[in-house]
């Protein structure tokens, strides 16, 4: 059914109104309005086929512009009548006699009284006039986040209020038609309004967003209004796309989507910073709390302590001068009332404490969960239980990792993408792992060129040749004790250093081989175990069968490994790291009931966006960024 006001589909153009080519715009099924990326997507003529089109658009006002239509030229001031002109005839000769001569003028004032004055007063008194309102013409930008393309409406002053509808971010839904624009510009086409069926209007004072540029780190205290900017709005397109190629991808490969857990008992890397799920109240901030009880109000025990004692002093100054007998007997009633209170809040204070330090640290038997658990950092132990049933398996989610770190890369809730294959090895493992960035590359360029363009444009002038390599060429394949050769080789000074064998890469490391000595992807593989989790399978040379892909600016953004599927070899593991072997009970039975070689990855996803659009920090890539110290929404 159509809404009120609004046109059906079939209904959006006026008999005779299409060009003999055009074909009419079809509503988005859900709110019966054109969105804007039908018009202009795709088109070579930015939509001038779609001109005399009626058509119902909605969006938020970007920029804004008023201009006023010139008023009609006011009629030309009377001439005066020439000497010999016969006078109107509500014009008495008298009064043309008395004009022509001062004098004369003067006694009739003074003779005629009142009436002659009243009289005088209305004839040269001006004519009050009502100026008509003012007529102008809002031009507004409008966005409606469907693609980067704008469009420019017209609305007329008869027909809303431009003062309404200028403010940027003021949301409009519109009924109009299509039309080319009088003077030519940017646009192929604009809509001249005849209906204005919705105004949001905004509290100009409080809104963050204005028709200047606002830098990328200020949207991050307003991440409820950043979308609304034209390169957030496009980070997010691409994010989007990039989560539906993603799907896309492991469907046409024969793999299953599983959901892990994201509360869990096992820290599925061993050596992670986690984020304790609990809700007992932590008992350390009840104590600071409760010392603090009174502090609202200005009332604290130590307070009351020193209020007792002056007052306690005053009493013996009063006792000692006996002058003033009713002043001690006030005195003494202030004295013991504070005694009591103070009395009150020790007893308070004790009973509270004793309470709170029976125990040092949560009991959590008393939790909701009868153990520890934990925020996920990683799905793939999990994975492996579904490998080990359905083949092949992904999972797309959330992972957390409490890490008091300001690094750019970082944040504490990241989406991670994460695979698991049985029967597969680690070459297996790095093959698809690879073919899955490139698929991710091949896509948005196909699929999202306006995007592409405008992050070519507005942020990273390199994006577009920087994919196009990705598709075209392959990655530099090397193991870690050849990385170490070239670290160990290299000129500049700043990247010398002293390797052992065993050593972790830094970032700076990792940096200069992908964007210094091979300037593009890196993959590296054969890792000391020191530097890899406890599962990863252990090789004869005592390397790991582990594998990390590395790209320019970015650093780390795949890495993976075949696991262990050794029973013995595993279990020494998780002894020689000191793990709490009850943990991971669950995990090692998998090794010892049906076996099987198995490999996987995991995507840093917004690594791979923040790679892709060519921004520097992490947090403008997420919708609504967790870092430490600020989660605000």
């Amino acid at each position: 059914m159509a809404k009120p006001n609004q046109q059906t589909e079939t209904q959006t153009q006026e008999p005779g109104s299409l060009g003999s080519n055009s074909q009419p715009l079809s509503n988005f099924k859900y709110s019966n309005r054109v969105q804007l990326k039908s018009l202009f997507l795709n088109r070579t003529d930015g939509g001038a086929e779609f001109i005399g089109q009626t058509v119902v658009v909605g969006g938020w006002v970007k920029s804004s512009k008023e201009v006023e239509k010139s008023s009609p030229p006011p009629p030309p001031p009377s001439s005066p009548a020439p000497e010999n002109e016969i006078p109107a005839k509500d014009v008495s000769c008298v009064e043309i006699f008395q004009s022509r001569i001062p004098l004369i003028r003067n006694i009739m004032e003074v003779l005629g009284g009142s009436s002659y004055v009243s009289r005088k007063k209305l004839r040269d008194s001006p004519i009050p006039k009502t100026l008509p309102p003012k007529s102008s013409t809002a031009f507004l930008l409008l966005t409606d986040g469907s693609c980067v393309a704008t469009l420019q409406v017209v609305v007329e002053s008869s027909i809303a209020t431009p003062s309404r509808l200028l403010a940027t971010g003021t949301c409009i839904l519109v009924e109009g038609r299509l039309e080319r624009p009088s003077a030519e510009g940017k646009h192929a086409i604009q809509l001249k309004a005849d209906k204005v069926l919705h105004i949001g209007t905004v509290d100009v004072g409080k809104y963050p967003l204005s028709k200047k540029r606002v830098p990328l780190e200020m949207l991050r205290d307003y991440a409820h209004f950043r979308p609304r900017t034209t390169t957030v709005a496009t980070v997010m397109r691409v994010r989007s796309a990039l989560s539906f190629a993603t799907h896309s991808f492991f469907k046409d490969h024969a793999f299953f989507d599983v959901q892990v857990p994201t509360i869990t008992t096992t820290d599925s890397k061993g050596f992670s910073n986690l984020f304790q799920v609990t809700t007992t109240g932590n008992q350390k901030a009840d104590k600071e709390r409760l010392s603090t009880i009174y502090e609202s109000e200005g009332i604290t025990l130590e307070t009351v302590k020193e209020a007792a004692k002056e007052k306690s002093k005053l009493v013996e100054t009063l006792k000692r001068s006996e002058s003033n007998k009713e002043a001690l007997a006030a005195a003494i009633q202030d004295l013991q009332k504070t005694i009591e209170l103070e009395s009150q809040l020790e007893a308070r204070e004790k009973k509270k404490l004793g309470t709170l330090l029976k125990q040092d640290r949560v009991d959590s038997s008393e939790d909701f969960f009868n153990t520890q658990t934990y925020l996920t950092v990683s799905g793939r132990l999990h994975l492996e239980s579904f490998a080990s049933a359905l083949g092949n398996v992904y999972s797309f989610g959330p992972r957390f990792q409490a890490d008091k770190t300001d690094s750019a890369k970082h944040a504490a809730e990241m989406w991670m993408v994460e695979a698991e294959m049985a029967f597969a090895e680690l070459q297996d493992s790095i093959n698809c792992a690879y073919d899955l960035f490139k698929y991710l590359c091949k896509w948005v360029l196909e699929n999202h060129s306006d995007d592409v363009k405008f992050v070519g444009k507005r942020i990273d002038n390199t994006c577009i040749d920087r994919l196009r390599k990705i598709i075209s060429d392959s990655p530099q394949i090397i193991s870690y004790n050849e990385a170490l050769d070239v670290l160990r080789k290299a000129e500049d000074k700043k990247s010398e250093a002293k390797f052992n064998s065993g050593a972790i890469l830094t970032s700076d490391h990792l940096s200069y081989l992908a964007d210094v000595v091979y300037k593009g992807p890196v993959i590296i593989h054969s890792y000391p175990k020191e530097a890899k989790p406890f599962y990863v399978r252990v090789n004869d040379d005592k390397t790991v069968s582990a594998f990390d892909l590395v790209v320019p600016k970015v650093g780390t953004i795949i890495s993976g490994s075949q696991n262990e599927d050794r029973l013995t070899v595993i279990s020494s593991r998780i002894t020689e790291l000191r793990l709490p072997r009850e943990k991971y009970e669950w995990y090692l039975d998998l090794c010892r009931n049906g076996t099987v070689k198995h490999a996987g990855f995991t995507l840093n996803f917004d690594l791979m966006i923040l790679y892709i659009t060519g921004l520097s920090n992490v947090r403008d890539v997420i919708p609504f960024p967790r870092s430490h110290g600020k989660a605000n929404n």
